[in-house]
């Protein structure tokens, strides 16, 4: 760190330098003589211009920038999981233990801790043949998940050695090829992590919400966007993928959000046990926080951070869910970057490369064979919440994001007014993943299941058309049947879609259940319409069916107790059938 550049101008988070002859692009550099990091993100001759990641105040022309030739990377290794980090992954609770409640301007400390020790067992024997990627042992880091220790991406060879026992992360545990391998290893956080193979994503990823999982599913490995307006909901549905979702593990990115939405999230997960296991929530979680009172540079550096760390635990062979809340936040970081280095401006100021860093963050996602010689598996799939000013679809974010995405939730602050949650609107979502899940849906829920979900949508699509009627012509002018297609519709949105995050017994609904809940409201439209256009019976009198109550509770059935639909379906049949 020897070699350095000097100051010309300071502009906010911007940063230019001279001297710099020896400095590549994307290299970290420490900045002043309090030795702010800093990325390198513009070279012109001998001049850089530094994104700074903390607060520049008091820098100014001729102060030092020290060289350190090497990117902005990520610490691998045991003891990710149950942490806090800020955007450029400094362990924000070792720093409160050590520092305070202040994270100091220049501080550097290491992200993974040096000094404590993990049991590692090893899964090769000396003498083996490896190939990068292989897993050559296991350290148990939380009861929930084993870390897998990897052949660094560049090593094949013969195991020389290795050992068994409790090492840190820096010690030695093995030797391959001559190179000595550890438990730590480093990443580039701009470039991608290498793979064998891109598989098509062919399983739903379960979030336990209805809405998602029945109507628009996002695949295992897929992308998803969910933009909204203020207020909307987004960041309680992002919570709630996080808690119920079957990954084994989750990054959750606060990327330029409030911090008191950040407490949330540390004061929530710690309390929550995970579905299978009872265990704290926390031991398969990894948190970035990064608010919006934090550098607003530091916001970009966030995003890749996190899905680098996915992307590790993919290479394991987990299944990865990745929550970013919000891209907005990122995309107005390079906005401001983009402004202060006087680029030519895009749509509505946004620099004219913000759908090539978009699209290049969801690719990073993807169901993979990792390198290996076994060919494991594993996903990692990237929800992103996007936040457009006064919910506008059209904003350049909303719609460079959908260009990628295959799942689109679209949040509508008129459902969240009527106190409609998730207020995820039915007739402007899709999925572009239902035809790869299909046969998943069919083999492990139900041959109909796919059938039901378009009945569904029909109902909640017709339903929308005879309301503008009514609004038009009034509701005496509507026809019988219609009278009943409303009734169905409401029972679908009231007791289907409706889902509350704050009521233990209704904040996660299992496939099964979901299918079952599903299939009853729907016989029971099939019934009641036979009723009404074969029999001739009046509607009043079907609507006054006993059954149509218990309908109405369907979503307080325990999961344990599913049988209690298939007595509510006999139930159902055998009053219509007296009806007749």
């Amino acid at each position: 760190m020897n070699k350095q550049g000097k100051i010309v101008k300071v502009s906010g988070p911007l940063v230019e330098a001279l001297g710099m002859q020896e400095a590549k692009m994307y290299d970290v550099v420490k900045v002043g003589s309090q030795r702010l990091i800093g990325e390198i993100i513009r070279l012109v001759r001998e001049r850089a211009y530094i994104q700074v990641y903390e607060e520049t105040e008091g820098l100014g022309p001729g102060d030092p920038v020290f060289l350190t030739g090497e990117p902005l990377v990520v610490e691998l290794g045991p003891g990710l999981l149950d942490s806090i980090y800020d955007g450029i992954q400094r362990p924000l609770g070792r720093i409160r233990e050590e520092i305070g409640d202040y994270i100091g301007r220049g501080l550097t400390i290491d992200s993974l801790p040096r000094k404590k020790k993990w049991n590692f067992t090893p899964l090769v024997k000396k003498g083996e043949l490896l190939k990068e990627g292989d897993i050559l042992g296991k350290v148990e880091e939380t009861p929930l998940i084993e870390h897998k220790i990897l052949v660094p991406v560049g090593i094949n060879g013969k195991v020389e050695s290795i050992k068994e026992g409790s090492f840190t992360i820096e010690e030695e545990i093995a030797r391959v090829d001559g190179k000595p391998i550890r438990m730590l290893s480093r990443w580039p956080v701009r470039n991608p992590r290498p793979f064998k193979e891109r598989l098509a994503p062919v399983a739903p990823l379960v979030t336990g919400q209805r809405i998602i999982d029945s109507f628009f599913p996002v695949a295992k490995g897929g992308t998803a966007c969910i933009p909204g307006p203020f207020g909307s909901g987004k960041t309680v549905v992002l919570h709630e993928i996080a808690k119920w979702a079957n990954s084994q593990i989750i990054v959750y990115i606060g990327c330029g959000e409030r911090g008191n939405e950040m407490a949330d999230v540390l004061l929530e997960f710690p309390k929550l046990k995970d579905p299978k296991s009872k265990r704290p929530l926390t031991e398969r979680t990894i948190l970035i926080a990064n608010t919006s009172n934090m550098p607003v540079a530091a916001r970009e550096a966030s995003i890749y951070t996190g899905i680098t760390i996915g992307e590790y635990y993919r290479d394991m062979g987990y299944d990865v869910a990745l929550i970013a809340d919000s891209t907005s936040r990122w995309a107005e970081a390079l906005r401001e970057i983009s402004g202060r280095m006087e680029e030519m401006p895009g749509e509505e100021g946004y620099p004219a490369y913000l759908g090539t860093r978009v699209a290049g963050f969801y690719e990073r996602a993807g169901r993979v064979i990792n390198l290996g010689s076994k060919g494991v598996g594993g996903s990692l799939s990237a929800i992103g919440a996007v936040s457009p000013p006064g919910g506008d679809l059209t904003d350049p974010v909303v719609q460079q994001t959908l260009r990628v995405v295959k799942v689109f939730w679209s949040l509508d602050d008129r459902l969240a007014y009527q106190r409609h949650f998730p207020a995820i609107n039915w007739l402007s979502s899709y999925s572009l993943h239902l035809s790869n899940i299909e046969q998943y849906l069919k083999r492990e829920i139900d041959e109909e299941a796919p059938a039901l979900r378009e009945m569904a949508i029909k109902i909640l699509q017709r339903e929308a058309e005879v309301l503008e009627i009514v609004r038009l012509v009034g509701a005496e002018t509507i026809s019988k049947e219609d009278q009943l297609l409303l009734e169905i519709a409401r029972n679908l949105r009231e007791d289907f879609l409706h889902q509350s995050a704050f009521d233990e017994k209704d904040a996660y609904t299992s496939s099964s259940k979901q299918y079952r809940m599903l299939r009853l409201i729907l016989l029971s439209y099939d019934l009641f319409r036979g009723l009404l256009l074969d029999k001739g019976i009046e509607l009043k009198r079907i609507l006054a069916l006993p059954i149509r109550e218990k309908l109405t509770r369907l979503k307080y059935i325990p999961e344990e107790n599913l049988r209690e639909f298939d007595q509510l379906e006999e139930e159902l049949k055998k009053e219509v059938k007296e009806l007749k």
